[in-house]
């Protein structure tokens, strides 16, 4: 039974950045108040507030990264900065009264369902326990920092250490001998933000990154008035995603003796492209080849910068291949044999992923009868139900789950999800129901769908492009990132799937259950 002093709500939502802010408004919207949001950091944002490295930015336009019920005609780039970017997550949860609802410093180390009680209880790292009835888990995609770096010694080196999460801006670069392990989309806006200032940067590259030119520039006043007459920037929005839409549903539309020829073509044209461009760009032709991609654009998560690229022809910038060996007490040594000193390491190193199944810890996800997210994932692959829902986990779902992202920006899918979510919790108070959870059934036939209309992005990433470290390719050599639908198809799947998907239970604690 449930310890009565514990709080109890009938909604929890874990995490307060992009999709617990849309998470809470939807709620709100469809007239459910009894909610709290538990987030670890001490203000809403997620990724835009626990990250302002030198240089953090957007990497999609700003009208793609944006609520759909909050646009904002104000934005000052065409690609805003980290903070600016953070001002509009904390504007929006204040005006649609979010803000109040978060109980901040509340980090989630345990879910786990009690059966008798018919809630979750939600164990925080600060000893509390938190029960609902409805849990919904907007945790992000990127989960947490890697902790191992996998590099012998990480934890030897005496300088300063800095992270894309934890910038120390006390710290002051200038003219410090500074390393970089990492060329992935944070270190791709740290290098050149940094490089000027630096008295000497070494880049260690594992494998070289798409970055392609952004076409940023400041938003004039006239645009600005332009956005903000109704109806502009939804059809702007729209339009880019049917874009998006169309390219998706070729994809995993077309037959594979189609399609897989297609994908070779198109990569083998990009990379001659890509070549051309980077000649164009970087002036070192030794430097120019190692930064040439041996892969495809879309094997791993390409990059915009105007200056990335144009940072390695500056004399205070090597480029460093050659594996690392171990970092040491006063720097980095490479296989080679060459140590390399540094007063300063930025470890750009990367994230757990939310379709990796190794970011589920076991144990910290628990169900009925002994279910255990963790172990589920690990033994029969990441799934999920319109990407939200897993059998097992009643009165959960996740807004960004496996086979979830669809192309568009950020906050167009995780409102489709939350839209999912709310749906189901109202239809289950409107049945007068105390319990609803996906039936396996239901949940079995989507995922067959949905990997069998994998099959052609399995073959690009797995297969044609099975050489390249990404994280669209999981441990278990399945492209779990990706939701192989158009991007409209899922949005009317999150938000008109049958509800009859679910099972809903009619009972009290001390009740039969009665299934509907």
């Amino acid at each position: 039974m449930n310890d009565t002093s514990d709080p109890h709500f009938e909604v929890a939502v874990i995490g307060a950045g992009p999709g617990g802010i849309a998470a809470a408004v939807k709620l709100r919207q469809a007239g459910i108040d009894d909610f709290v949001v538990l987030e670890r950091a001490d203000e809403v944002g997620g990724s835009w507030h626990e990250n302002h490295y030198p240089g953090l930015g957007v990497d999609i336009p700003a009208l793609a990264y944006q609520y759909s019920f909050a646009r904002n005609a104000g934005w000052s780039r065409m690609f805003p900065l980290g903070a600016e970017v953070k001002r509009y997550h904390v504007e929006v949860a204040h005006r649609f009264g979010v803000h109040e609802r978060v109980r901040f410093g509340a980090r989630v180390d345990r879910e786990e369902w009690d059966e008798d009680g018919g809630c979750w209880r939600l164990h925080l790292a600060d000893g509390d326990v938190v029960t609902a009835r409805f849990l919904i888990s907007a945790v992000g995609a990127f989960v947490r920092p890697k902790e191992d770096v996998g590099i012998p010694g990480a934890r030897s080196f005496k300088g300063v250490v800095q992270r894309p999460s934890s910038w120390d801006h006390d710290y002051d670069l200038t003219g410090q001998r500074v390393g970089i392990i990492g060329t992935g989309a944070s270190a791709v806006q740290i290098i050149p933000a940094i490089a000027p200032r630096v008295g000497h940067l070494t880049v260690f590259q594992r494998t070289p990154v798409w970055t392609l030119p952004k076409p940023d520039f400041p938003i004039p006043a006239a645009a600005q008035r332009i956005l903000r007459i109704p109806g502009v920037q939804p059809a702007v929005h729209g339009s880019a995603l049917v874009v998006i839409d169309l390219a998706l549903r070729a994809v995993v539309g077309l037959p594979g003796g189609v399609m897989h020829p297609l994908m070779d073509r198109f990569d083998a044209a990009c990379q001659a492209l890509y070549r051309r461009y980077l000649a164009r760009v970087v002036t070192d032709p030794r430097t120019r080849q190692r930064l040439t991609p041996n892969f495809g654009v879309l094997a791993k998560r390409p990059t915009m910068s105007n200056s990335y690229l144009q940072a390695y022809n500056r004399d205070n910038v090597d480029l460093i291949t050659e594996p690392i060996e171990k970092i040491t007490r006063t720097g980095v040594r490479t296989t080679g044999g060459t140590l390399h000193g540094f007063d300063a390491l930025v470890l750009a190193t990367g994230y757990e992923v939310f379709s990796d199944p190794e970011t589920y810890r076991p144990g910290t996800i628990l169900g009925r009868n002994g279910f255990d997210l963790a172990k589920f994932y690990s033994e029969e692959g990441l799934q999920a139900y319109q990407s939200v829902s897993v059998p097992g986990l009643p009165n959960r779902w996740t807004l960004v789950g496996p086979y979830s992202w669809t192309g568009s920006g950020w906050h167009a899918f995780v409102e489709m999800t939350a839209d999912h979510a709310v749906r189901a919790i109202t239809e289950t108070r409107r049945r007068g129901a105390a319990v609803c959870e996906i039936r396996k059934d239901a949940a079995d036939a989507y995922h067959r769908t949905i990997y069998r209309r994998g099959a052609s992005l399995r073959y690009y990433l797995a297969e044609l492009n099975a050489h390249v470290p990404t994280y669209y390719r999981n441990s278990q050599g399945d492209t779990t990132y990706v939701r192989p639908s158009g991007f409209f198809e899922a949005r009317r799947g999150n938000r008109r799937f049958p509800l009859d998907d679910y099972r809903y239970e009619t009972r009290t604690p001390t009740q039969n259950r009665q299934y509907s």
